[in-house]
């Protein structure tokens, strides 16, 4: 999240969002954090103008409570309203290193 920061501060949008999509891919077995970076892409979806992925992003937001209560989370998504609310994915090999890591 501190890394998308810094990119939007840099007026980076796209780096800022792809940091956002790393961080989901960290952050969603984690009810806070995944909530977190839903609500960090809708305010980068509405500052980019982009009503796609502001609807994409409250319909994740209303979704995020109803997945952890349910155990139901797709794993490596990212998070963005150009893929599947519902679809795993592959988790980067650098990102599966840091959650193994975590997860010791």
């Amino acid at each position: 999240m501190a890394e998308a920061a810094r990119h939007r501060s840099a007026g980076d949008a796209n780096s800022a969002f792809a940091a956002l999509e790393r961080a989901h891919v960290l952050g969603q077995l984690d009810f806070v954090p995944h909530l977190r970076v839903h609500w960090q892409m809708l305010r980068a979806g509405w500052a980019a103008g982009d009503r796609r992925e502001v609807a994409g992003q409250l319909m994740r937001i209303a979704l995020v409570p109803v997945g952890h209560l349910v155990g139901r989370l797709p794993v490596g998504n990212t998070g963005g309203s150009n893929v599947s609310a519902f679809k795993p994915m592959a988790i980067p090999p650098d990102l599966e290193r840091l959650i193994e890591d975590r997860d010791r």
